[in-house]
């Protein structure tokens, strides 16, 4: 039987830019979720396909200076799967890159912790869908 563990929503998200280097504003603003609490970083993947389609891929216990990602505190956990990377490195298009990044709702844990400590339990989580949220915004308005 294993240890309950408290750990909130975890998620991956791939993040593309245009050239080989991810930006830096982006980079920032992950840095300053994660600095805050918000969120942990488990994982991230680089991948890169130059004009030619040659494909470059960085893990996360790889060196990360090259391409900006080592400012970033990330537990590597070894979270994302090959199926998940080829279809990443199968849809980017030449002279485009990614980080492919798995990260935990700390927050989320930190309420889920306090609920149960309470008695209580998170019975359900859901996300909805970015194109539905922004549907009903739409609709709302």
């Amino acid at each position: 039987m294993t240890q309950a563990v408290n750990i909130g929503p975890v998620e991956l998200v791939v993040l593309t830019f245009p050239g080989s280097r991810v930006d830096e504003a982006t980079i920032q603003a992950i840095q300053e979720v994660v600095a805050q609490g918000y969120v942990t970083l488990l994982d991230l993947v680089y991948i890169a396909k130059d004009e030619a389609g040659n494909v470059t891929q960085v893990d996360v216990d790889e060196d990360l200076d090259d391409i900006g990602l080592a400012i970033l505190s990330i537990e590597a956990k070894a979270l994302i799967s090959d199926e998940d990377l080829d279809v990443v490195r199968d849809s980017l298009e030449p002279g485009t890159s990614a980080a492919v990044v798995v990260y935990e709702e700390s927050w989320a844990r930190n309420v889920a912790t306090a609920v149960g400590a309470a008695g209580g339990e998170v019975a359900l989580h859901v996300q909805i869908p970015r194109d539905d949220v922004l549907a009903a915004l739409d609709a709302a308005l």
